[in-house]
């Protein structure tokens, strides 16, 4: 039928469209009438092929294309909900592989290595250094490969062999060395999983899917707590080896068998994932992508290594991104009582069976809630207020564990402060909607925030120290006061948020533009 037409990428209706590097040109590609028919000449096309694919106003008053729109956008995320679910089990096993050393505390793991003093906080906090330094370049790697279904489960695999290679640690340098290795691989995960998902969900879309990545987190603390519990309860001495050792060779180990399955599992990005989806929904994934961030994919400069750098200056160079990097450190600082919640809760006084197994309520609780406020906040379209509220909850449940000794009151306590984590998640959201532009930048953003705010768990590490249990009075406090300066710095910068929307709507009244891009408060 000769040189086939091209879909108008063009946020405003185009009355006709020739070919050019700034479309897409796709197989399922038709002719259309400037009314947004189908062209009769393709009869052959299924209705859903033969969607325009449009941001305009002739479009949204057209029923028809309209409803087609809406129901390839429901197939189109059920299928990327189905395919991403994947990286919630992924985020279970990171949490686990990272924080089984605060189970295997319990069952001889300091006494075995001849660990003293400040020795086993080293130990938590020299992952976070391994951590810190390979969050940006792993994102700028993965953004420039463009094949995560690859590059993380290839990840995963590495970061299980370290957990079982920590089980067969001897000395005090063994284990700092496969601490730090494992922290060093880890990081390709989580900022990864967040820029995976960005590409792909718009930003009223984000806080959900977040929430229930993060929740992987928060699962981990509880599941974690219970397969601790059943591992040290069986494996007891197993083959003359310890009972905690174990523990590292069997998490480790089904780390590794899940990557191997997350490979054929996972998708890779809009621009380069095939076969799971039809070609019309591939190209409505890349224009809803181009819809909320104003960019073209397939326009600009085709080196990739320059791409890179200038979403790396533009990222450093952004203040937006340095301030949401401080405020996550802080946030990240006042939650470090995660690494030493199996300890905490072991100041209630039961046997360490018991302990692990009380663990898990609080965390499930703080994943329903986390998953409810979530939701809640983009169907609101609000982060700050939301953020507030679980931090202030946080504060009371703080000051709850530093007011008595009661074993009833100190464990109500922790459910209050297990539930905290739902402020970070919506943060994490909020962070990853404000940065998103292109692609490059996000990636590098995402990274530089995680890696800043991993300074908060190096320093976190240090405050819960044995001498000040089983009260950890002082530790509380720290914790207090760093939740009350995250609450403080989200309103600062809610303020500007603000301030630049007011900017920009009064910009387009000058120029009697239509409504632009705004920042979700």
């Amino acid at each position: 039928m000769g040189k086939p037409s091209t879909f108008c990428t063009s946020k405003f209706h185009c009355r006709y469209s020739r070919p050019s590097t700034h479309m897409y040109h796709a197989s399922s590609a038709i002719e259309t009438r400037t009314t947004g028919e189908i062209s009769p000449l393709l009869p052959h096309h299924s209705a859903e092929e033969a969607f325009v694919l449009q941001d305009s106003d002739d479009t949204r008053a057209s029923f028809g294309n309209a409803e087609l729109r809406e129901k390839l956008e429901r197939n189109l995320l059920r299928k990327l909900d189905t395919k991403l679910s994947i990286l919630i089990l992924i985020y279970v096993l990171n949490y686990i592989d990272r924080n089984n050393v605060a189970a295997a505390r319990l069952r001889g793991f300091e006494e075995d290595l001849h660990l003293n003093g400040s020795q086993f906080a080293t130990v938590l906090s020299i992952l976070y250094i391994g951590y810190i330094i390979l969050q940006i370049p792993s994102n700028m790697a993965l953004n420039y490969i463009g094949r995560p279904s690859l590059y993380l489960p290839g990840c995963m695999a590495v970061w299980g062999i370290m957990s079982c290679l920590t089980g067969a640690a001897t000395t005090y340098f063994g284990v700092l060395c496969t601490r730090f290795f494992l922290g060093f691989v880890e990081a390709a995960f989580f900022p990864g999983a967040l820029f995976l998902i960005s590409k792909w969900y718009k930003r009223n879309e984000l806080s959900q899917r977040t929430a229930y990545l993060s929740s992987g987190s928060l699962i981990a603390s509880a599941t974690g707590s219970l397969i601790a519990s059943g591992i040290l309860g069986l494996m007891d001495n197993n083959l003359g080896v310890a009972t905690w050792r174990w523990l590292f060779f069997i998490e480790g180990g089904l780390t590794v068998f899940v990557a191997l399955c997350a490979a054929f599992i996972l998708p890779d990005f809009p621009e380069t994932s095939s076969g799971w989806l039809s070609p019309a929904e591939r190209t409505l994934a890349m224009q809803r992508m181009q819809e909320e961030n104003h960019y073209s994919s397939t326009s600009g400069d085709h080196n990739q290594l320059k791409t890179q750098l200038d979403g790396l200056r533009s990222a450093v160079s952004d203040p937006k991104v340095w301030w949401l990097a401080a405020t996550l450190a802080s946030l990240t600082f006042s939650l470090s009582w995660n690494a030493y919640f199996p300890s905490i809760m072991a100041t209630i006084g039961y046997s360490p069976t018991v302990t692990l197994l009380l663990c898990a309520p609080p965390w499930f609780v703080a994943t329903a809630i986390a998953i409810t406020v979530s939701r809640h906040s983009d169907y609101a379209g609000e982060r700050c207020w939301h953020i507030t509220f679980s931090m202030v909850i946080g504060i009371i449940g703080f000051t709850l564990a530093r007011s008595t000794m009661n074993a009833t009151i100190r464990y109500i306590s922790l459910f209050f402060i297990a539930q905290s984590y739902t402020g970070h998640i919506c943060f994490l959201a909020w962070a990853s909607g404000t940065v998103s532009q292109t692609p490059a930048k996000r990636a590098v953003a995402l990274a530089l925030m995680n890696s800043v705010s991993s300074v908060g768990n190096v320093f976190g590490s240090y405050i819960w120290p044995t001498k000040w249990g089983p009260e950890y009075n002082h530790s509380f406090l720290i914790c207090t006061f760093a939740n009350a300066l995250s609450i403080a710095m989200c309103w600062v910068f809610r303020k500007h948020l603000a301030n630049l929307n007011k900017a920009a709507a009064k910009k387009e009244a000058l120029d009697n533009g239509v409504e632009g891009y705004r920042y979700i408060l």
